[in-house]
């Protein structure tokens, strides 16, 4: 048995798939991983191109792009390894080492899932370990965080008083490099093939943390992220992201009397879309 499987979704992702998955065999060393790339009815020749430069890679192509969440449970299910590491294809491992990140979750032995240390292109640090927001955090973070991203509820949200030097349990982490325990999937299902794209990470985390199990986070190992790489200057993707994130407050948010404000919410939503889309495609 392998002691990890890589799934890596791909769509369209270009000369970044080849250098994702080159990071991923630099930091295995004698870590045995077996990497699968489920790749989403691509428009370009990047799943090709791979097949020839690293033909150990295992490769399911799919007809249609059926989103990243039902993706990723593909590659879960091939596999057999009792690691999981979910990275995107426009992620690459610059400094640290699987066994390392192994061995960190490992030691704790109620991890369910383990999200690394994310960093932008230019070396600024991604937040990408948060917190589950409360109503008023979420809203101020929806509609005045396109204007202003330091505004107190989106630096609430994100732990922006935080360094990220240590590490922590934290309520999600990001999906592009998470790390998952095959138990706890077992027990808590995998990703919910509901939300097409975003949310689905902190969703999935939500359920492992109501199963019993812990989310941590450790700077151990970094990943850079050139984020939005196959969704950028998409306007279906916009409303796929309030569309995602209605569905995380109905299911985990708008429990009891809550249930009144989903209307509310989602006029929430459909207003930071439109703000969003004008702001993108301004002439």
């Amino acid at each position: 048995m392998p002691d990890l499987d890589v799934v890596i979704v791909n769509y369209t992702a270009g000369e970044h798939l080849l250098r994702c998955v080159a990071s991923v065999r630099a930091a295995a060393g004698a870590t045995e991983t077996i990497i699968r790339v489920i790749d989403n009815d691509s428009q370009d020749d990047s799943i090709d191109r791979l097949a020839e430069a690293d033909p150990d890679v295992r490769i399911i192509r799919n007809l249609d792009n059926v989103g990243f969440g039902s993706a990723v449970n593909q590659g879960i299910a091939a596999g057999t390894a009792p690691w999981v590491l979910a990275l995107n294809p426009d992620a690459e491992i610059s400094s640290g080492d699987l066994a390392t990140l192994l061995d960190f979750a490992s030691g704790h032995d109620s991890a369910g899932a383990v999200g690394v240390l994310v960093r932008d292109p230019d070396g600024t640090i991604y937040p990408s370990a948060r917190r589950v927001p409360t109503l008023a955090e979420a809203a101020g973070h929806a509609l005045i965080g396109p204007f202003r991203r330091d505004n107190r509820w989106s630096r609430a949200y994100t732990m922006e008083g935080w360094d990220r030097t240590s590490a922590r349990e934290v309520d999600w982490v990001s999906g592009s490099s998470m790390l998952l325990r095959r138990n706890a999937l077992e027990r808590t299902g995998g990703f919910d093939p509901g939300y097409f794209m975003y949310a689905e990470d902190a969703d999935l985390c939500t359920r492992l943390r109501a199963d019993g199990w812990e989310v941590w986070f450790t700077p151990a190992v970094t990943v850079v992220h050139d984020h939005g790489l196959s969704t950028r200057g998409s306007r279906r993707m916009i409303w796929e992201h309030s569309r995602s994130i209605q569905r995380y407050f109905s299911k985990h948010i708008a429990t009891g009397w809550k249930r009144i404000l989903l209307p509310v919410s989602w006029v929430v939503l459909w207003i930071r879309a439109v703000i969003v889309s004008r702001r993108m495609w301004r002439p």
